[in-house]
């Protein structure tokens, strides 16, 4: 896939600053926002389909902004960052539609590992 463009979403702007420069060392362009809302605003203008999402967001959490999503880009692929997860909380990002979670503090390495093996089952959906 020649677009390896990701969303990060998170509220707060240290973590997003942080994945914004890691993910960009990767190899991907990166971008974020600092809100559901507009991370909707964002996707509405330009699909982007592998996304990182915290779920505690104020407004619109991350989960309800993975569900809205999938609606709008089916094919997209997001993953949840959460700095703790109930088993709860865990069974309703996988009802949403969430690929995988995270927790942090995140290794950068496995998001890393994670969008890159996104991109590669984007790009086998494509071929079908």
């Amino acid at each position: 896939m020649e677009d390896r463009v990701i969303l990060v979403v998170d509220d707060e702007e240290p973590i997003r600053n942080l994945l914004k420069q890691a993910m960009s060392r990767a190899g991907f362009e990166v971008k974020t926002a600092a809100s559901a809302e507009d991370a909707v605003e964002l996707l509405e203008k330009e699909p982007v389909y592998v996304m990182f999402f915290d779920l505690n967001l104020p407004g619109m959490d991350g989960i309800e902004l993975c569900r809205k999503t999938k609606k709008m880009i089916p094919m997209s692929i997001a993953y949840a960052i959460t700095g703790y997860a109930s088993l709860f909380e865990l069974a309703e990002c996988r009802e949403a539609g969430f690929e995988d979670y995270f927790k942090k503090p995140c290794n950068i390495k496995q998001l890393s590992l994670a969008a890159e093996q996104a991109f590669e089952k984007l790009e086998r959906w494509k071929k079908n």
